[in-house]
């Protein structure tokens, strides 16, 4: 591990460019081609590799997560009008392209056992609202939803199921890695990712043509004319050749990200497991999550922001836990099922530094920063 300073910034999640130096060298060969356009060697590749990666069919590479969500949508069969279940614990690139479609929003409750979508307020969404047009599943901080459950009540319902595995690439559920078991997987690469492409998305499904639509409608729609012909309204949503090498570069040594952010988290556990008013965030035994983010949730009487102020004192970056959808200004007219639990996760949970280029000294910082606001001193 590198040394660090004392006051060196120690950041939530930041680009970490392999030491290999990958990246660089895909990146060189698009200058050194001149593929410097939404297309070329290293976007077929990166598809081609992020694939084989999570052991699905086809990808389609582009230029943001939610550009992935909007286009998932479509191929979904999403028009105006149409309900749309969307978890309320997400961040608002979640939920704002069913708005783009002109879609309607109902927001889900979350399951304070995962943290994630609520399978018993789901079925209560369904009789209030049978008639829905596709399911979006989060799988928050690298935290898998139960899928099983979630599964059997949309299969039910005959109703297509998008998870955004934005946090979670190399999650497993049950041996399944997350954004393969429903219709269509969502991955985020944006600078604060596991991996990162600076910004840029995934869309996968076991549906090839589904795929091959979107990869149409990604690149302006155009028909194949010597002109420019389009028959179909078009979005400008491909990523970069030059992105893509950073993404294939970032793609050998994701286990080894993984590897770091449970470290991080195991470390977090045993320095804070004396402090009782500290609950770690939920690993289910069936869930072997990717630790995107650790985070905690609080009791008595020191509060979240008590905690992130203690830290950015001590140029430290923490952050709440996502304010639910339902509680935004924008979505507050949005209907809502549930009992409370997304809430209570937002009002007392915070996000620690899971940097993965962090030392033990500068984790130290952290958890030392932490045992303050108890009165506990670390011999």
């Amino acid at each position: 591990m590198e040394k660090s300073h004392a006051n060196d910034r120690i950041f939530l999640s930041s680009p970490h460019m392999s030491k290999e130096k990958y990246e660089q060298r895909y990146v060189n060969d698009a200058f050194h081609s001149n593929w410097l356009t939404p297309q070329g060697p290293n976007v077929d590749l990166f598809e081609t590799e992020f694939a084989s990666t999570v052991g699905i069919q086809s990808a389609a590479a582009l230029s943001s997560g939610t550009a992935a969500i909007h286009l998932a949508l479509k191929a979904a069969g999403v028009q105006k009008g149409d309900i749309v279940f969307c978890p309320t614990l997400t961040f608002a690139a979640t939920a704002n392209p069913i708005i783009y479609e002109n879609a309607i929003p109902v927001f889900i409750d979350s399951d304070e056992k995962t943290w994630n979508m609520c399978p018993n307020s789901l079925e209560k969404a369904f009789k209030k609202y049978p008639s829905v047009k596709a399911i979006i599943v989060v799988h928050l901080y690298g935290l898998s939803a139960d899928m099983d459950e979630i599964m059997k009540i949309c299969h039910k319902h005959n109703v297509v199921v998008i998870e955004d595995s934005a946090e979670s690439l190399g999650t497993t559920y049950k041996g399944r890695l997350t954004g393969t078991i429903g219709d269509f997987g969502v991955f985020s690469f944006n600078g604060n990712k596991i991996i990162t492409t600076s910004g840029g998305g995934m869309l996968i499904s076991k549906h090839i043509e589904k795929i091959k639509k979107v990869k149409f409608w990604a690149t302006q729609s155009k028909d194949p004319a010597r002109h420019y012909q389009h028959s179909e309204l078009g979005y400008n949503y491909r990523l970069s050749n030059v992105l893509a090498g950073i993404g294939r570069g970032q793609l050998k040594v994701l286990n080894e990200r993984i590897q770091k952010k449970k470290y991080i988290f195991e470390f977090y556990r045993n320095e804070l497991a004396n402090i009782d008013d500290i609950q770690m965030m939920p690993v289910n035994e069936w869930n072997e999550p990717n630790f995107w983010l650790s985070c905690v949730t609080l009791k008595g009487k020191v509060r979240p922001i008590h905690l992130i102020e203690a830290l950015e004192k001590e140029n430290i970056e923490s952050r709440p836990v996502w304010k639910p959808m339902h509680l935004q200004p924008y979505y507050q007219n949005c209907d809502y099922i549930g009992i409370g639990a997304a809430e209570g996760l937002f009002y007392n949970g915070v996000c620690l530094p899971s940097d993965t280029k962090m030392t033990n000294e500068q984790l130290n910082r952290v958890v030392n920063t932490i045992k303050k606001l108890w009165g506990v001193h670390k011999p």
